[in-house]
């Protein structure tokens, strides 16, 4: 099957993914990406239609966003941002790999065996959680994990925690975008895989807001947990092999 086709359908998949929990796109693209395509053009590709997920979800859920609970996480997210693009240049696709996959494993693992309960949370937590999005954002794609344990963690209603994930993603996903195409990520194999996913990308974002309310949520996030760990450890095995293949050249 071609590569391009390969790609829409990961997008696809990716928008119905965060068109029913508000996150996820990056989480599950980002690891597929890569067995597909250079990681360096995987990461500005999958920004790209994050943005488009998350600008088409904030339309939907504008009168939800409260924009004074993303400001903090918005704000450490901006040193975060600059940490992550850099590393991103200056990394190999095999370094790229296996951190990416120790952070899917980490966040899958918590998410399955630590439950969220709500607490009261110091404001510092909402900055810390914003700047290691930055990072991870920048540097993957796949920032998801901070913010995600920072809001659920929070005590906050199904609909606030979309809404607002929603608005931070956006935001920090036009400036991550531009931070990619301002330091000559953004090539012109990474715009044509845009031009040609972008549609798919919005179909099953449609379909996943669609499917919202009709969708046993739980039981669903766990058959993607389950399903990013064994991808994050397809990773890790394919970075070790990169090292060891460079190693020895």
């Amino acid at each position: 099957m071609p590569v391009d086709i390969l790609i829409c359908i990961i997008f696809l998949l990716a928008g119905f993914i965060q068109g029913v929990t508000g996150f996820g796109s990056g989480l599950l693209t980002m690891p597929l990406l890569v067995f597909l395509i250079d990681a360096k053009t995987a990461v500005p590709l999958c920004m790209l239609n994050g943005v488009v997920i998350t600008f088409f979800l904030a339309v939907q859920l504008r009168k939800d966003i409260e924009w004074k609970k993303i400001q903090p996480l918005f704000l450490g997210c901006l040193p975060g941002i600059y940490v992550g693009v850099t590393f991103l240049k200056e990394a190999g696709s095999a370094e790229i790999k296996l951190l990416l996959g120790l952070i899917l494993i980490a966040y899958c693992m918590y998410a399955l065996c630590c439950p969220p309960k709500p607490r009261r949370l110091k404001p510092i937590w909402a900055y810390l959680a914003g700047f290691g999005t930055g990072v991870i954002a920048g540097a993957f794609s796949a920032g998801g994990p901070p913010t995600i344990v920072y809001t659920t963690q929070s005590g906050w209603s199904k609909a606030t925690i979309k809404a607002t994930l929603t608005g931070f993603f956006l935001a920090t996903g036009l400036l991550i975008a531009s931070a990619h195409a301002f330091s000559g990520l953004t090539t012109a194999n990474v715009l044509h895989s845009f031009a040609i996913s972008v549609i798919f990308v919005l179909a099953g974002t449609w379909a996943g807001s669609f499917c919202y309310d009709r969708i046993q949520r739980d039981s669903y996030l766990k058959t993607v947990h389950f399903l990013l760990i064994l991808l994050g450890t397809m990773m890790i095995v394919s970075g070790f092999r990169e090292l060891h293949l460079n190693f020895f050249l």
